[in-house]
């Protein structure tokens, strides 16, 4: 069993009870770590707030990843309230709705920066405050989706974001290796998110990986979660730069 007792994970992204964010948090809660959660607004904070109480010790903070003064600020009230982390989970992705919907080549320049903002360079972002706090080394997670690689219709400008994502993951661990701080990616089958909802046909892409999958299922927020965890500890220790899939399989099949 992994024992992450004293060790403190900061995890962004949690907007419910669908939020991988939230899977891989009671994952790390059950482990033993501390819990600071990261909300993005104020119309966010109830529902989050609600599941934050769920897991004893746990703290919630509002912070939107798209300013760099927010960041900033929620870095310094980590510093004050914990010291030192050892994990940061960067569970964040956003497009604009019309630009996920509509024909790849009418993105709108704002929504491609717009995406590349939110789910890309926050990453960047939220890793350089994570850094100085990382004293003993630790392990920075983030996810993607295979869209990164193969064509998903209605994916669009999110799949250029997470292929972005999935090289900054790659020279973060290059970046952050001297000071033993690792810096992975899963890749997690299709899950009803709140930011997946916003991708047309999300039910027949799930009808179709749960038909093409080896195991002939889609995953789930707790297994996302339990390797989050797996990624989290020591047992990955020589583990950095690298995506892992969790998908039931589905990225091995040719058709």
């Amino acid at each position: 069993m992994i024992n992450l007792a004293g060790k403190t994970a900061v995890v962004f992204g949690l907007a419910n009870k669908r939020s991988i964010a939230w899977g891989i948090a009671q994952k790390l809660h059950e482990a033993g770590a501390t819990l600071a959660i990261c909300y993005q607004n104020e119309r966010m904070k109830l529902e989050a707030q609600s599941l934050i109480d769920e897991l004893p010790g746990a703290q919630g903070f509002q912070c939107d990843v798209s300013s760099d003064e927010q960041i900033e600020k929620l870095f310094v009230a980590i510093k004050e309230k914990f010291g030192k982390i050892e994990i940061l989970v960067h569970a964040v992705a956003f497009a604009p709705a019309e630009d996920l919907r509509g024909d790849f080549i009418n993105t709108s320049r704002d929504g491609f920066r717009v995406a590349m903002d939110v789910s890309v360079y926050s990453l960047i972002a939220v890793s350089r405050a994570a850094a100085p706090l990382m004293t003993e080394g630790g392990s920075i997670l983030t996810l993607s989706f295979y869209a990164s690689e193969k064509v998903v219709p209605h994916y669009n400008v999110m799949a250029v974001a997470k292929a972005g994502l999935e090289c900054t993951v790659r020279y973060l661990a290059y970046s952050l290796g001297p000071k033993n701080i690792r810096v992975n990616a899963i890749s997690a089958g299709p899950i009803k998110t709140l930011a997946a909802r916003g991708v047309g046909d999300l039910g027949d892409m799930m009808r179709a990986h749960a038909e093409r999958a080896p195991l002939h299922r889609n995953v789930d927020q707790l297994e996302v979660g339990g390797t989050a965890l797996f990624l989290a500890s020591d047992l990955s220790s020589a583990i950095t730069g690298e995506i892992m899939y969790v998908d039931c399989g589905y990225n091995v099949m040719g058709y």
